[in-house]
């Protein structure tokens, strides 16, 4: 359960930000996504493959 502390006088718009920031951060909705469908071992591999190289070229164009 998120428990969000809300100051004396703060407002309600600021508290309900708070809140959405510390339920994104829970990875809830992420998750839920993820477990609609089914995805192989192999393709998720795969995926983190790809990132990790795109990743990589950036960092290189970054030193360069």
């Amino acid at each position: 359960m998120i428990v969000v502390p809300v100051k004396e006088g703060e407002s309600i718009e600021k508290a309900l930000k708070k809140y959405k920031k510390k339920f994104e951060k829970t990875g809830v909705v992420k998750e839920l996504r993820e477990r609609q469908h089914f995805t192989k071992p192999s393709i998720i591999r795969r995926q983190e493959i790809i990132k990790a190289v795109y990743v990589q070229g950036l960092r290189r164009k970054e030193e360069a």
